[in-house]
């Protein structure tokens, strides 16, 4: 039958690809969540009215705090990890709501430039994002994610200023899939996720607050998706693979029984993985391999108890210095060490001591940075190089370790070496600061914790042998190996496909390493994103990794991966990955092996 006039003719199957956030397949109409338009215009203001105008701004400020204290309340009804993946951000918010600069330099705009609060706050929040974008450095993703955190809190305050109402997703169907232009973190923490079969948005990253979130929701999620807005009409049938990143609009009968039977064989998985957390990490000949989390902030343990995690190898400690205005005191630090460690019930906490410097602003620290910009943080004054210089800061950090380490298994790490020179004199620090809280008589671990260094250079890498001899275990953070190694950021875009850490040259390095650690039979640990990649996972175990740390929601996929294989398959295809030319081959040969 041929079509007629009064037909309509079948829909074309539309294929968009975007940012893969959130694992899982969802199947449903796509309605979207469109948000009201803020315009600002910038009105001057008279004198006599600074009051009465820096009122409105306290007001708004105000009504901010109360939305967000509200919205606290409403985490409850979400899923544990939801719920602690979204608290901390909205009480880091909420301290941005104090006596912030993004507040003081809105009053100051009003009072000096007889501006409007509107005016006030939107130019002061243009500014201080501007500013953090500005930087350069490696951690591109995290400028941007700091100067959105400026932004959402001065889109919050602008909002009350104008009563100006906020998105709202009460009137989408249950079961649909939510599309919006993009989503903020506040948005995501008002989505119910029994209520969406997932999510799409136009614009978005993987790095972003909304990000973390929306995994944490657990809902399939695909941000960044260029052109599926305007080709979706309300009601367009829609499958979304949030781990490929891939969405389908008007799905063929073909397409739907696909992504129903994958739908299946994901529930059927992730069941299989649930039963996985108490099993042993161990290959199929018994080679037993030790997989912990990495930890970015407090709020991820429970996580990490979850994930079936040994220990956290690798906690940042660059949180307890952000979104303060004075440092942390040595009482400060320890009581916040201290309780992780004792959090983690006899499992080791690996600490790194701060990694500051390059991009990564803080303002407490602000005193202690270099007088003049570097024309290139990324290759200045950035870990153990910065802290070297100012070892007030690092005596402090390391008392309060060593303080902790009374209370539970701890280790010590130092980021960014790449000389003996500065492991000696690190070491030389250690000792005294050791030495001082003994004659002081404070509680302290009957022996010394380990002292070991990140190889996250390729001069580090190369220097393993000598470096080795100084240190008492490694850790090889890939990240930033492979973009020192490539010359390549890793906020490339993935076409480009400059940053790749399964380059042969990459895994080179990484075996070096663990060459050198096993000569000196010290420990030696992976702690980058690749730990994180299940089908790589037999591959560094053939390099000779036998510690992973990564993300908790990770290790059951990795678990998953070491159980399947046997230490000779392994150890084959690492031999064979060492003699290809490039990353290509390299993924070719996991995918066939």
């Amino acid at each position: 039958m041929k079509p007629t006039e009064t037909t309509p003719r079948p829909r074309r199957e539309l294929k968009f690809s975007g940012h893969p956030i959130a694992p899982g397949i969802g199947i449903g109409p796509v309605y979207e969540a469109a948000e009201p338009v803020l315009t600002i215009t910038h009105k001057k203001i008279a004198a006599a009215d600074i009051a009465a105008e820096t009122a409105r701004l306290e007001d708004a400020i105000s009504l901010s705090r109360k939305q967000l204290i509200k919205l606290k309340t409403k985490l409850a009804s979400l899923p544990e990890q939801s719920q602690t993946e979204i608290d901390p951000l909205i009480d880091a918010y909420l301290h941005m709501l104090g006596n912030s600069r993004l507040v003081r330099g809105a009053r100051l705009r009003i009072r000096d430039k007889l501006i409007s609060p509107e005016a006030a706050v939107m130019e002061e929040a243009d500014a201080q994002a501007d500013a953090i974008l500005t930087l350069t450095g490696p951690d591109k993703a995290g400028r941007v994610r700091r100067a959105e955190e400026v932004r959402e809190i001065a889109r919050r305050i602008l909002r009350n200023l104008t009563r100006l109402p906020f998105r709202n997703f009460t009137n989408i169907k249950s079961g649909s899939i939510l599309a919006a232009e993009s989503l903020r973190p506040a948005d995501a923490a008002l989505i119910q996720p029994t209520n969406f079969a997932g999510i799409i948005t136009a614009e978005g990253g993987a790095d972003g607050h909304t990000a973390v979130m929306l995994r944490a929701l657990g809902l399939p999620a695909v941000l960044g998706a260029t052109g599926v807005l305007e080709a979706a009409k309300p009601g367009t049938m829609a499958i979304i693979d949030g781990e490929a990143g891939e969405i389908i609009l008007n799905p063929t009968a073909r397409s739907l029984a696909a992504a129903q039977a994958r739908l299946a064989e994901r529930a059927r998985s992730l069941r299989a993985l649930a039963r996985l957390q108490k099993a042993s990490a161990e290959t199929t000949d018994h080679v037993p391999v030790d997989l912990q989390a990495n930890l970015e902030l407090p709020f991820e343990i429970p996580m990490i108890a979850e994930s079936g995690a040994h220990g956290i190898g690798l906690m940042r400690s660059e949180f307890i210095f952000m979104n303060r205005e004075t440092l942390p005191d040595e009482d400060t630090q320890f009581q916040i060490y201290r309780d992780i460690v004792e959090a983690m019930d006899g499992d080791p906490v690996t600490i790194r001591v701060l990694d500051w410097g390059s991009d990564k602003e803080v303002e407490a620290l602000a005193e202690y940075t270099p007088d003049t910009a570097e024309a290139n943080p990324a290759l200045g004054l950035r870990g153990i190089r910065l802290l070297l210089r100012n070892p007030e800061l690092l005596e402090t950090q390391l008392a309060a370790i060593l303080r902790a380490a009374a209370h539970g298994p701890v280790r010590i790490m130092i980021p960014m070496v790449g000389f003996q020179s500065e492991i000696i004199a690190t070491w030389e620090i250690y000792d005294r600061v050791w030495r001082r809280l003994k004659r002081r008589n404070i509680r302290l671990p009957e022996t010394r914790p380990p002292l070991g260094i990140m190889i996250e250079t390729p001069a580090a890498a190369l220097a393993a042998r000598h470096l080795a001899k100084h240190a008492d275990f490694f850790a090889i953070g890939t990240n930033d190996l492979t973009m020192y190694t490539l010359a390549a950021d890793r906020s490339l875009p993935v076409g480009s496909k400059l940053y790749d850490p399964l380059e042969p040259t990459i895994l080179r390095l990484i075996y070096e390493t663990v060459v050198a650690a096993t000569a000196a039979k010290i420990p030696v640990s992976l702690c980058g994103e690749l730990a994180s990649r299940p089908e790589a996972t037999p591959l560094l175990f053939g390099l000779g990794i036998r510690q992973f740390s990564m993300h908790g929601n990770a290790i059951p996929r990795v678990k998953k991966a070491i159980r399947a294989v046997n230490s000779k398959h392994c150890l084959q295809l690492a031999a064979t990955a060492l003699e290809l030319p490039d990353a290509d081959s390299v993924r070719a040969l996991l995918a066939g092996g």
